[in-house]
């Protein structure tokens, strides 16, 4: 008998600003207190553009979100609690994730973690999520990739988006 899969994967083609923008409200309106969405990419690959989505998604409404590169973090309430946008980027070492307080929003808190590679092996020891998605944004000819790998509770949600 063989093992299930652990992660699930997909692609979606985003061949504009406004197709990664509703992925990320797809991905806001599903994402729950205990999650995380790990976003990855070059700069300028639509990381913060996704999460302004869902963002939007969660607020259920226009908030402003500015990208958190020199914040680090912004917080948002909803009604499913409040979500945290990282941007790690900054980042200098691992251990300043500590500092920002992620480990304690992870387990209560949605998050969106742009450049969850600054985290090294802080991020591998599983102290993200189990219930996590990954999504990697990458150019393409049409515009851009999204490579999704969904883990625990997001394999489920995988086919909504």
């Amino acid at each position: 008998m063989r093992a299930q899969a652990l992660v699930d994967s997909r692609e979606i083609a985003l061949p504009d600003a406004a197709a990664t923008l509703a992925l990320g409200h797809r991905l806001g309106a599903v994402l729950q207190a205990g999650e995380a969405v790990c976003l990855s990419g070059g700069l300028g690959a639509g990381k913060t553009t996704l999460a302004r989505g869902a963002i939007a998604a969660w607020t259920g409404g226009d908030e402003e979100a500015p990208s958190p590169t020199y914040t680090l973090v912004q917080t948002y309430p909803g009604e499913k609690g409040e979500l945290w946008h990282c941007d790690l980027y900054r980042l200098k070492s691992p251990d300043e994730a500590w500092e920002l307080g992620l480990e304690d929003a992870l387990p209560i808190s949605a998050c969106l973690i742009e450049w969850p590679e600054r985290l090294g092996e802080w991020g591998q020891r599983g102290l993200l999520p189990e219930d996590r998605l990954e999504v990697e944004l990458t150019p393409a000819a049409d515009g851009r990739r999204a490579s999704l790998a969904a883990r625990g509770a997001w394999r489920a949600k995988l086919d909504s988006l």
